[in-house]
């Protein structure tokens, strides 16, 4: 049985790697063997197999016999797994993966919420005021209106009771956090309380399009952001 302090080294080797995989810092060279990642990590075996298990099964890694390990393609990656998208996010700005993040949430928020207003009940619907209430309420302090956002935007995925969307909270939650920082560089506040308020009011009313339209709003503006951000220039 794996003490926590084993656990704490295996999980700080893997976001170790991940990091360095996800940036390219293998591209062109070999993965180190397991003997070489103890050597230059000061791991034990034990550690340093079971955090190339973990990268595996997250699609970046791949192990065959006489072979040995190898990084993956980004096309085998498993990209919705919430570290593998905060890595992704992480690696040097590049406008590309905040505008494909951004697509996606845009392939599925504005459905989210259409369905929330033809399903939600009062405790789906509280959830996300609350959500409104914090991002008002703390609009001058960063952070809590971030969390407040993702809560905002959280508790729809929940209220359009489909449990698909729900298994896509992560996904959102490491989005949400990691580029709206960038698109509230660009408009130079946090997000818009008229335009979630919108949605919010949309989904209360049980008016299915009106919500899908007002969420559409909120990420295509997000979208357009992220295109003209220059971090050379922030």
């Amino acid at each position: 049985m794996r003490t926590p302090h084993g656990v704490s080294l295996t999980y700080g080797l893997l976001e170790t790697l991940g990091q360095s995989i996800v940036s390219g810092a293998y591209d062109g060279r070999g993965f180190p063997t397991e003997a070489e990642l103890c050597t230059q990590f000061s791991a034990s075996r034990t550690v340093a197999r079971e955090a190339v298990k973990m990268l595996t099964a997250k699609g970046l890694l791949s192990a065959r016999p006489r072979q040995g390990t190898k990084v993956e393609p980004v096309s085998r990656w498993n990209l919705l797994d919430p570290d593998v998208t905060r890595w992704l996010m992480e690696r040097p700005f590049s406008n590309t993966i905040y505008r494909e993040f951004t697509e996606v949430r845009l392939a599925i928020e504005p459905v989210a919420a259409s369905l929330a207003a033809t399903r939600a009940n009062r405790k789906d619907i509280q959830a996300i005021r609350d959500g409104l209430n914090g991002m008002r309420d703390n609009a001058s302090e960063h952070e809590q209106a971030l969390q407040a956002d993702i809560e905002f935007h959280v508790a729809i995925l929940r209220a359009s009771g489909n449990p698909f969307f729900w298994q896509l909270r992560e996904l959102i939650n490491t989005a949400l956090r990691i580029s709206i920082s960038i698109t509230n560089k660009v408009a130079g506040h946090t997000a818009s309380i008229p335009a979630h308020e919108a949605v919010l009011l949309a989904i209360e009313a049980g008016d299915a399009e009106g919500a899908q339209l007002a969420m559409q709003a909120i990420l295509r503006e997000s979208l357009d952001l992220i295109g003209t951000y220059q971090p050379e220039l922030a």
